[in-house]
């Protein structure tokens, strides 16, 4: 029988090719699993337990990481259990695993009166603000994840305002800019003066372009720019999508459209934005119906 180490390796590789899944959802997946057996210290497929994956559950949750993301270890470790089932190898049932239920309080939204703090230009800006002011308005407006937005280039046809994106799977999906978005990269295009093919780019303490922007990047920029808006919070790049998800179906979008343009391969993925824009709506009808009556 293959050993663990092989066997993980081959899972890793079954993920990318017979999956097709992307090169960041391997990377995490990879994460995921060591710091599993980082904790358990299986030494075969048939040492992974129920007590050893409770215990590392558990071991989670003490350290107060966020329930969505516990819920990403348990997706990863039931999986690669799934995948040593299609190969026959005895270990832990998949089933044995249970996820844990999503909810609405899982997602996080920056609201609506903070946003408007968090896009508003930048005066008096230099490249680094026109930048960082581009990506907030490009996030809100697309709903691109922070790897997508990471691997535009600066090629984009502006007037048109829409544009073609390839997200997870490789799957590709239509985005559209908005207005303010337009102004915002164009602002920031016409100050670049490099070659560099990226839409975004990481700059020196004195605006020299290094090349393209990382996520980790992104995301120091994003909760920089919060705390400057008088957010008193940690936002994540990701709460720009959920709000952009939000915020269309607040307004009358059809969850199907709004499934096209998160690029979501399921709708049940996307109506868990549902419960938050009922609860958006029930604060509107408190706020509103029947004013006349107090």
């Amino acid at each position: 029988m293959a050993s663990l180490d092989r066997l993980f390796t081959d899972y890793l590789n079954y993920l990318e090719i017979e999956k097709n899944r992307s090169v960041k959802t391997r990377e995490n997946y990879e994460q995921y699993l060591k710091r599993f057996f980082a904790f358990a210290k299986p030494k075969s497929p048939e040492d992974i337990t129920e007590e050893s994956v409770r215990s590392f559950r558990v071991a989670l949750s003490r350290e107060n990481i966020k329930k969505i993301t516990q819920g990403y270890y348990a997706i990863a470790i039931r999986n690669f259990l799934k995948y040593l089932a299609k190969r026959d190898v005895l270990s832990l049932a998949p089933d044995k695993i249970e996820l844990p239920k999503m909810n609405r309080r899982d997602i996080e939204v920056v609201e609506y009166k903070d946003m408007e703090r968090l896009l508003t230009p930048p005066k008096d800006p230099n490249l680094r603000d026109l930048r960082d002011w581009a990506i907030l308005e490009t996030l809100f407006s697309t709903g691109l994840r922070v790897s997508e937005i990471c691997s535009l280039d600066r090629y984009l046809d502006l007037e048109r305002g829409e544009f073609s994106v390839r997200g997870k799977g490789e799957k590709i999906r239509v985005v559209f800019l908005s207005d303010g978005a337009r102004r915002a990269i164009k602002m920031y295009l016409d100050k670049r003066t490099d070659a560099d093919p990226a839409m975004f780019v990481s700059l020196t303490k004195n605006g020299a372009v290094l090349g393209r922007i990382i996520p980790r990047a992104v995301q120091r920029l994003i909760d920089t720019r919060a705390k400057r808006a008088g957010i008193g919070k940690h936002v994540h790049p990701h709460e720009l999508r959920h709000s952009f998800a939000t915020d269309l179906l607040i307004n009358g979008a059809d969850i199907r459209a709004v499934q096209e343009m998160l690029g979501h391969s399921n709708i049940a993925t996307t109506q868990i934005y549902t419960h938050l824009t009922n609860k958006e709506l029930k604060d509107v009808h408190k706020s509103f119906h029947g004013r006349r009556r107090k």
